[in-house]
């Protein structure tokens, strides 16, 4: 954090919130030294709120060269991400989504003659190409793995779009369906 943000950013979030703001941006396995750093707090008190984010299943706690570390916890970032599709979209607009994204998907199956990413994966390493080629195949394949990603997520809202929405609308008289 910037030295003239430093001051804006002690006074107005406590030390346990920029613990928590900072673990939210986590993009790998962290040393708690490291966070309380970022967090401008002591490492006692980074400790302490990420033994209690980890008791929240918020992260999970770790090892990075022989130093306790932490990272988000991967199964509540994939239902964040589920529940916020679900949140944000109709079943009608995921199912949009859904068509979309396997529209894509056979686009570049198609561009390339292949019938997978596995298919198009193995091209890459049995043909003869040029590094520019290269470049532009390992840009397809991030594209393709993008694509799959979003997939997974938009079904599984698509599956657990009855359950979550019940379960998070107000004033449901009916029991939940989920046994």
């Amino acid at each position: 954090m910037a030295e003239s943000n430093r001051g804006s950013w002690t006074e107005s979030m406590s030390g346990r919130e920029r613990v928590r703001h900072v673990a939210e941006l986590l993009d790998e396995p962290t040393p708690v030294q490291e966070i309380a750093d970022q967090a401008d707090v002591s490492r006692a008190t980074a400790d302490d709120e990420l033994q209690r984010l980890q008791s929240d299943d918020w992260v999970t706690e770790t090892t990075v060269d022989g130093t306790k570390a932490y990272d988000l916890n991967p199964v509540r970032m994939l239902f964040d991400e589920v529940t916020g599709l679900i949140e944000a979209n109709s079943r009608d607009e995921l199912e949009s989504q859904l068509t979309e994204l396997k529209k894509e998907q056979e686009e570049l199956a198609t561009e390339y003659d292949v019938t997978s990413l596995n298919a198009f994966r193995e091209q890459l390493a049995d043909e003869d190409l040029s590094a520019e080629e290269l470049r532009e195949r390992r840009n397809v394949i991030a594209t393709w793995d993008a694509i799959n990603t979003e997939l997974g997520l938009v079904k599984h809202a698509l599956h657990l779009y009855d359950d979550v929405s019940e379960l998070s609308s107000p004033g449901t008289d009916s029991p939940s369906t989920l046994a």
